[in-house]
């Protein structure tokens, strides 16, 4: 489906190159820049875009993620309207086998995070790559209630 490159400036670029019958490759070529953004840099884009001070922001920011360890760790359920829901979801216990010694393990059962992207997110990743300042200036497909 797709190549990755790895350019000078060390910023991975995806191009998928699957195309319908009859396509031009250069009508329908999608490159995607990829880079991971930390949460410093993202609490600095919030500082910024807020005004609030960096500090202030840096509570917000790790009290928020904090509480969301919190209820998980509960079992409770997160649901962020437009953005998602986080929810814990029991792995039941299973054998495996060690590729090494191709003796079969046993892998206890364990608690994971499930994530269900929501509406506004889907709508944003499903469309072409745009700079969007401000995620509000994205039309949601209904009105809110």
């Amino acid at each position: 489906m797709g190549t990755a490159h790895l350019e000078q400036t060390g910023t991975p670029r995806i191009t998928f190159s699957a195309f319908p019958i009859g396509a031009s490759a250069q009508t329908l070529e999608k490159v995607y820049l990829m880079s991971t953004v930390t949460k410093k840099e993202l609490i600095d884009n919030i500082a910024d875009a807020t005004g609030e001070k960096r500090v202030v922001v840096k509570k917000v920011v790790q009290s928020f993620l904090d509480s969301i360890v919190v209820e998980l760790g509960k079992g409770n359920r997160l649901e962020f309207r437009d953005f998602g829901v986080f929810e814990i979801k029991q792995r039941r216990a299973r054998m495996a086998q060690n590729p090494r010694t191709l003796q079969p393990v046993e892998v206890p059962p364990k608690r994971t995070v499930k994530f269900k992207v929501g509406r506004l997110m889907k709508q944003t990743l499903t469309e072409p790559a745009t700079d969007v300042e401000n995620p509000a200036d994205l039309e949601p497909d209904t009105p809110t209630v």
